[in-house]
């Protein structure tokens, strides 16, 4: 071999490469070796996409990115119709935009909901303006996840007469909330939050109801379900819960069966009051509550919460996930699962799927976002 022999040389031998007449020789067995020829060598000059080409690509994947980036962020802020807030996607943001405010500004920009478009803002100088309406909406809900740790770490008593002392003295808020906390607390449990509410207001819970619940017949019901302390024994007795069944069937209509109603409702055990919603039912082959209508809704509440807490509480949550639902309704959410994780919440997760067909933990994954949806799946539990 010539001394100056390296892998880029190919040698001529009869015309042909050397590699491929040595391969063409017979063997020593007789044969003749067929070698395939080496895949061709990819060329150095290998051709490359234009420079200007280059360019548009990186700007297309840099477009991209931005967009995705502004949904993300976008969809952290709006919750995208659900409740709360992602916390870890909006921290990122203030990484990710750190010193430049050109992304924030473009932002502004393609979020209308949250920002009014320069065009529309009056005066010199005009910018994105923020929407008071959406500011007060976030305000909201970034306070959900608070508001929920607050409320877990309070006693179960200052929890109970808070709630109480909002529903009497703020406006929109539904005595509902009064009727729920009356009739699914045990009687200790009412006892105590009566006396939270001396401690917290200085007058009784009692008087308030009294003066402030203008609602002749809720304001009588309401103030026997808060002064009650029922017995909470198994003893049921049959022959007076078909009486009481048979009696309670001419509805509230005339006062002195009004009476009969809210006695009854605030007095007897809930063992006794369900044996007597069961033969209310056998009696007249329909629910209790379709008795009083729409005219009674603190009445209707009250048979709901005694029959079956975990159905009742079932169906608040599920309110607080339509389209629509106001405030209060949302906030039930929060007030329900705190209030009720230490106690039914497993029978209460039964009822849900029994009545709308789905986990109570996906339905609220689904609808709540960030930190606030976390502390609610980890107080509902699997």
């Amino acid at each position: 071999m010539p001394g100056w022999w390296t892998p880029a040389c190919v040698l001529w031998y009869k015309g042909q490469p050397m590699q491929q007449f040595l391969a063409a020789q017979p063997s020593s067995n007789g044969s003749t070796a067929v070698a395939a020829a080496p895949p061709p060598s990819p060329s150095p000059l290998r051709s490359r996409p234009p420079r200007r080409e280059q360019q548009s690509q990186s700007q297309s994947i840099k477009e991209a990115t931005m967009a995705d980036e502004h949904q993300e962020l976008t969809k952290a802020f709006s919750g995208m119709g659900g409740l709360g807030v992602e916390e870890t996607a909006l921290v990122s943001a203030l990484g990710r935009w750190r010193k430049q405010p050109e992304k924030r500004s473009q932002f502004r920009r393609g979020f209308p909901g949250f920002f009014t478009p320069p065009a529309a803002a009056v005066g010199a100088g005009a910018i994105e303006r923020c929407s008071d309406d959406y500011v007060r909406h976030l305000k909201t809900e970034f306070a959900r996840f608070k508001n929920l740790m607050v409320l877990w770490a309070m006693h179960p008593w200052e929890r109970d007469a808070r709630w109480a002392h909002r529903a009497l003295h703020k406006k929109h808020h539904p005595a509902s909330v009064l009727v729920e906390l009356a009739c699914t607390r045990t009687a200790d449990e009412l006892l105590g939050a009566r006396r939270a509410y001396h401690a917290l207001y200085h007058r009784s819970l009692e008087e308030d109801v009294a003066y402030r619940v203008k609602d002749a017949a809720a304001n009588r019901l309401l103030l026997g379900l808060v002064s009650a302390y029922r017995y909470e024994g198994p003893r049921v007795d049959e022959m007076l819960a078909r009486e009481e069944a048979a009696a309670l069937s001419a509805g509230p209509g005339a006062k002195a069966q009004s009476e009969l109603v809210v006695r009854v409702l605030a007095t007897r055990s809930k063992p006794q009051l369900r044996a007597t919603f069961r033969l209310y039912r056998e009696l007249h082959s329909k629910p209790l509550e379709e008795e009083f209508g729409g005219e009674a809704p603190c009445l209707r509440e009250a048979v709901r919460c005694l029959e079956s807490p975990a159905k009742y509480f079932g169906e608040v949550i599920d309110g607080a996930f339509k389209e629509g639902a106001d405030k209060q309704a949302k906030a039930a959410l929060t007030r329900v699962v705190v209030s009720r994780s230490d106690a039914d919440m497993e029978e209460i997760k039964e009822a849900y799927l029994k009545q709308h067909g789905a986990k109570l933990l996906d339905a609220v994954a689904k609808n709540t976002h960030g930190h606030y949806r976390d502390a609610l799946l980890a107080m509902i539990g699997k």
